[in-house]
This record gives C-alpha cells, structure tokens and sequence, in this order.
C-alpha cells in the first residue's frame, strides 16, 4: 500500500494556510476593539464599518413575576461583543425561535465610530414586536441605520407572554400585567443614566418600535406621571393606540392564569397548579407554583391556551404601569406630549392570512382564503358573530357576499388591513389615533406615514423559507423592518437577503427622512416631497398630508379616503367608522 502523505502537497497547504491567514488580518483589521467607561463599569465591543457596537450590556435583573431591578456594577473589562439571549418564548409561524433563558434583560449600543469627543447625537431606543409573546433585540442589525442616520441607537430584549403580561391575583397590584412594559422603562432608565458616555444625547431621546413594540410605546403615552422626561420623540410603527386592552380586572375576572396553571383538555400538559376549587388553593400558593414550573413547560401551557389569537397576551391598564386607557388618556388630556412619527404597512394583514393558508398557525390548521373560512373562521376573529355585519363587509368588498368576485388572500388580506376593531394592525386605527391625538391640547405635530413597496421581502423572511401562500403579498406587517434593519430574517442568524436595488434606495431615504425627525422633531429630506404636518382630526378626519413611501413614489395622499361613507377612496375609513364608530 502507498503511503500518503502531506508532504506531497505542501505548496498547496501552505497556499491555502496562507490565505486563511491574510483573511484573518482582513478581518482582524476591520474589526477593532473598543471601550466604554459606564456607570456600572467598563465594556469592551467592537467597532467595524463605521460603528462601534456594545452588545449584550445587562440593564437589569429580575425573579420570575417580579418588577426588574437594575443591574449591578462589576469590576474590570466586561465583554460586550455577542447578543445576549431573547427571553422565554415559544418557535411561532414555522420561522422564529425558542428560547428558555430567563437571564435576558439585555440592550445593545450602536454609534458612528468617528463621533467627535463633545459630540451630542440624537437616540433611538428600539421595542421589539413580537405579538407580546415573541421577538428580541438579538434579531436586529443596528450598525447601518447608526451609521446612515448618524444617531446612537439602543435595541432591548424584555420579557414577554406569560412572563411579562400575564396577570396573576397574587402579584404586586402595581404593575400587575405589565411587567414587560416595567422592563422597557428599565431600559429607559438606563439609557437616561448611562447613552452620554456613547455620545448620545439624553435630552434628545427616540424611542420608537414597531407592532408590539408601537403597541407598548402606546402605553408609555398614556402614562404619562411615570415616563415624563423619559424620552423626546415617539417613532410607531404598525400598532393601533385605541385598541381596546383589558383592565387589570376584568383580566383577573377572565383570567388566562388559571388555564395555564391547569387545563384538563390539555393533551401536553406535564404540570398542575392549584387554581380556585382546589383544596390547596390559594393565590399564593398558586404563584409559588408557576414560579417553580420550568420554562419550557409553560411555554407548552403558553401556546395551548393562546390557540390561534394574535393577541392572547397583552398589556393591561388601570395599574400604577398604566392607569389608564389611551382612549381616556386622549380624552382627559393624560398623554406625553411629544412629537410622532406614525404609521404602518399598506397589506398588514395579508401576511396573517398567509400564515392560516400555509398553517403556520398556533393550532397548524390551513385556512384557505376562501368564502366558507371568509364565514367560518375570518370574519368572526376579526370582526365578530354579528352576521348582518359580517355580510355588509363581504357585499362591500367582494360586491356580493353569497356569490363574491375576486375573494383570495390578497384581497381578504387587504380589507382585514383596512380595518378591524379586534386587532390593532390596520391602517384606519392608526388614522383614527392620530386624529384622536390631534385633539389633545398642545399636542406637538404627527407626521403619519404608508409604507407600499410592492415588492417588500416577505417570503423568507417574514413567511418560513421553502413556503409560500400563493398569492401576493407586497408590504405586509413587519416587512418595513428590512429598510432600516438590514437582513433581517426573523432569526438570530439574520440572513436575509439583500432589499433589491430600488427597496435599498427607499430605506435610504426612509431612514434620512426618519433621521432629520429624530435630530429635532421634523421629518425632511432634500430633493424629495415635503413631508407634512398631519392635519386630521375626529371632526375632520381625511388628510391628504399621510406620507406613502414606495420605490421611486414618494408622496403624500389621504389614506382615509373620502368622508363620505360610500366613497371606495384611500382605506374606506368613512365606509368602517359609519360600521365600528368611534
């Protein structure tokens, strides 16, 4: 037998030795450590490509079902290069991730590298989406919106599901429900405390996030005796301020505490606690055992009990964390006042309809969009049993609700994005916000904004890879994220494509636009249409000064349509106020 050996074929080895090493220089020498000194002590991260990023910083710590403490300080250099873990939550849609760790109260800083020493830049503190029970700061890449914008920004994990807003008789009635929202004025606190010494500007703070996200930062407006001086600018994306939340007690009246501690027709279920009835009953007793339960165990019970709802988890209100609703925080004048930034997707919903076609639901059930699941299963979850109502909408849109013309999932996904009054993700509640705001005294100005580009990334990215629901699906819920946070995916990998020439060219000027509103408090762009004040009111609620981005047609328009409710103009919100008023 002959002998191999390397000897052989050394110049080949060596060639290929020589190149990994001349990539690691490579690499060594775009990405450099650097440091920040905090209050709680020193980070190393690195900086490449024009930003210096701080990953996996600790903001705060917390025992399960408790308020969040701040983190403490530590000696020495701590690493800050690598993003911490989301918190607990379930695998949704066939594409995002579980994660079992509890230890996830994290943030991450991103600065253009080449701040000047004194220099103020303006802050965005980033909410993640995720439907209250999903998402995390680990899926986002922050450097270019850091290094196009020139801003620091701040991305968050907080906790979610039933860890973060599911109430329970036994906690503190404080923040009860809301301990997600707790984390986040965390997070604030710490970039109050600490975004000076990464070149940010305190005073000039943006906190901004989309679906869940804009829904939480909905919250932090109506409360305003607990986040004043917080933040200067609110950027909301995709997430409906007037959506009716549950108070603190009707949620305890109605209670999903006791279906997660024990559902008998629950086929996976692996633990009980005792809930009202049982002879070991109390409310106590009860909270020590869901604190004891592990994680994955009750993300089972989790995903169980929130079947196919969108919003099975939420905020609550009428705590300390929230006193009151965002409908009455309008009408007595309780908001923050600052300037906003607002608006959503063209198509929001077309891509929860996708998920029910292909099945990537809670319970993997297929709902074609068709006339029996339009009666069956799509009208009632989104805009009730009242049947006269439902065949209203369907004559509407599909011109004749026994014989409809044109019914598919684009279409069904259109109209469910036009409005509903049962999920918060439609283009006529976000109207309806604004136009409630604009009637609150002084209130600083709103730009309201559309987001159309037909040809948005979705499949891949926010529907799985190898899946596709047969229909188009054009600027769907979240698949804006990609313009400002470059290859998202919905997973930690962050390995989506690249937009297509013409989507980069929108985020670039979405970004500067958002950028000028972020520096102080007018979005502005040149060489491109004036984005105007928003104008809408209750009394007068069709504005054409909504701002509509798409590649290449850039330009404001009403979105409500006409005031009338027979007008098919715009998102046919006079059609839908005369249905659900207001």
């Amino acid at each position: 037998m002959t002998n191999f050996s390397l000897a052989r074929f050394s110049p080949f080895f060596c060639l290929i030795a020589l190149l990994i090493l001349q990539c690691v220089n490579i690499v060594n020498a775009q990405s450099q450590a650097v440091t920040v000194q905090t209050s709680s002590g020193v980070l190393r991260g690195l900086a490449a490509n024009g930003v210096s990023e701080y990953k996996g910083i600790a903001y705060a710590t917390a025992n399960r079902f408790e308020m969040p403490v701040a983190a403490r300080p530590w000696v020495g250099v701590k690493d800050a290069t690598k993003f911490a873990s989301n918190c607990p939550q379930a695998a949704r849609f066939n594409l995002t991730e579980e994660s079992l760790n509890e230890d996830c109260l994290y943030l991450n800083v991103a600065v253009p590298s080449d701040i000047k020493a004194n220099e103020k830049l303006p802050v965005m503190l980033w909410i993640p989406g995720g439907g209250f029970v999903g998402g995390g700061s680990n899926l986002y890449k922050l450097d270019q919106m850091a290094r196009e914008g020139r801003m620091v920004i701040v991305s968050m994990n907080y906790r979610v599901g039933l860890f973060g807003f599911m109430p329970h008789p036994a906690m503190d009635s404080s923040s009860n429900g809301d301990l997600g929202l707790e984390d986040q004025r965390e997070a604030m606190r710490w970039v109050q405390k600490n975004i000076a010494a990464f070149g940010g500007d305190p005073n000039n703070v943006t906190v901004a996030g989309e679906s869940a996200g804009a829904g939480s930062i909905c919250q932090h407006l109506a409360s305003p005796e607990v986040v004043t001086g917080l933040f200067q600018k609110a950027l909301l994306i995709s997430g409906a301020c007037l959506q009716v939340l549950p108070t603190l007690n009707q949620a305890l009246a109605t209670p999903i505490w006791k279906s997660v501690s024990n559902n008998p027709k629950d086929p996976n279920r692996r633990f009980k606690c005792p809930v009202p009835g049982d002879t070991n009953y109390s409310e106590k007793e009860s909270l020590s055992c869901l604190k004891k339960i592990s994680v994955a165990e009750l993300l089972e019970a989790q995903t169980y009990e929130a079947g196919n709802s969108i919003l099975s988890f939420v905020p609550v209100t009428g705590n300390k964390t929230v006193p009151r609703s965002f409908k009455d925080a309008v009408a007595t004048g309780n908001v923050v006042r600052v300037p906003i930034a607002y608006g959503g997707a063209q198509n929001e919903l077309r891509l929860y309809v996708g998920y029910d076609a292909l099945g990537d639901n809670a319970n993997h059930t297929k709902y074609p969009a068709n006339l029996e699941n339009a009666n069956r299963y799509y009208l009632p979850a989104f805009y009730g049993s009242d049947e006269k109502i439902n065949q209203k909408i369907l004559a509407r849109y599909f011109g004749d609700a026994k014989n409809p013309k044109n019914l598919n999932g684009a279409t069904l996904g259109s109209m469910l994005s036009d409005f509903n009054p049962h999920v918060g993700i439609n283009n006529c509640f976000y109207l309806r916000t604004s136009n409630a705001l604009n009637g609150v005294s002084n209130m600083p100005p709103i730009y309201q904004f559309e987001f159309g580009d037909p040809n948005a990334l979705v499949l891949g990215v926010g529907i799985a890879k190898g899946s596709n629901p047969g229909f188009p699906l054009g600027a769907v819920h979240s698949s804006i994220l990609n313009y400002f946070f470059p290859n998202l995916s919905n997973t930690a990998a962050i390995n989506a494509p690249n937009l297509p020439p013409p989507s980069e060219k929108l985020g670039k000027q979405m970004t500067a636009y958002l950028a000028s509103f972020m520096r102080d408090g007018k979005p502005s762009l040149a060489g491109q249409p004036v984005w105007p004040r928003y104008d809408g009111t209750k009394e007068k609620p069709s504005s054409k000064n909504v701002m509509f981005f798409s590649p290449d047609n850039i330009h404001t328009y009403s979105a409500y349509g006409g005031v009338q409710a027979g007008s098919k103009a715009g998102h046919q919100c006079a059609f839908w106020n005369e249905i659900y008023p207001e």
